[in-house]
């Protein structure tokens, strides 16, 4: 496959910023990790199953655990390489879903995702941002647990700023919610970012799922799922009403 995109393995080790020893024991039967996976099926312009097949489909033994919808796991949020996240909005060809309390990651680590999320919407992509309701009590609930207060709120307050730009967008939508927030998700069409909350733990620390659609009936399924069910209970995301409601608490 190196050979027929005039890939060399020094090239591939530099796109994948790692040592040309490693691609040699990749070439070698060695099985990348999955941000590694991804940069390479990614350059390559292949399937990733294409190059690692599933692991049941793979001779020996097969890896306990990890079922046919699990692209790779990662120890937690705060460790996926912030290329994942440009090339996954980028590529995405129908559909963008963030479930957050605050998510203000996804703006401060791509201060054009406003712009990006914008362009992808004109090309016919369904956006759906669903932050943490900064006055209901979900929020509340998490600022405690966590033993930050109130900073919950004002970083949602914070981070909504960025996408005042999306109001009016056609295919655009933004919400907030006041549900249990069991676990954050950023959605891009048939892949599947799902950030579990621990208890007391900022969602950052928190491992991190890749899934990547394979059926009807799995977990992919079920999450989205789950989406749908909060986005409908979400309500419409107005500054304007924000910032009344918050003069009339002073």
């Amino acid at each position: 496959m190196l050979g027929q995109r005039g890939v060399s393995p020094d090239a591939l080790a530099e796109i994948c910023e790692v040592d040309p020893k490693t691609v040699s024991r990749w070439l070698g039967g060695r099985i990348p990790h999955a941000r590694h996976r991804f940069r390479v099926a990614r350059h390559l312009r292949v399937e990733e199953t294409f190059l690692w097949p599933e692991p049941s489909k793979r001779p020996g033994r097969p890896r306990d655990g990890l079922g046919t919808e699990l692209v790779g796991t990662y120890q937690n949020r705060a460790s996926v390489p912030r290329d994942v996240w440009l090339a996954l909005l980028r590529e995405a060809r129908h559909e963008i879903g963030v479930l957050v309390f605050s998510g203000t990651f996804f703006a401060q680590s791509n201060p054009h995702v406003a712009k990006m999320l914008s362009e992808r919407a004109a090309d016919g992509v369904r956006v759906r941002l669903c932050f943490g309701d900064p006055g209901g009590q979900a929020v509340a609930v998490r600022g405690r647990e966590e033993g930050i207060g109130d900073t919950l709120a004002a970083k949602i307050r914070a981070s909504l700023t960025y996408y005042r730009p999306l109001l009016g967008e056609a295919g655009c939508g933004v919400r907030l919610h006041d549900t249990t927030l069991y676990t954050s998700m950023f959605r891009y069409d048939d892949n599947l970012l799902v950030n579990p909350h621990i208890w007391g733990q900022p969602a950052s620390a928190n491992p991190l799922l890749h899934l990547k659609r394979a059926g009807d009936t799995g977990w992919f399924d079920n999450y989205a799922e789950s989406f749908d069910a909060v986005w409908a209970t979400a309500r419409q995301w107005a500054p304007d009403q924000e910032r009344t409601a918050d003069h009339g608490q002073d």
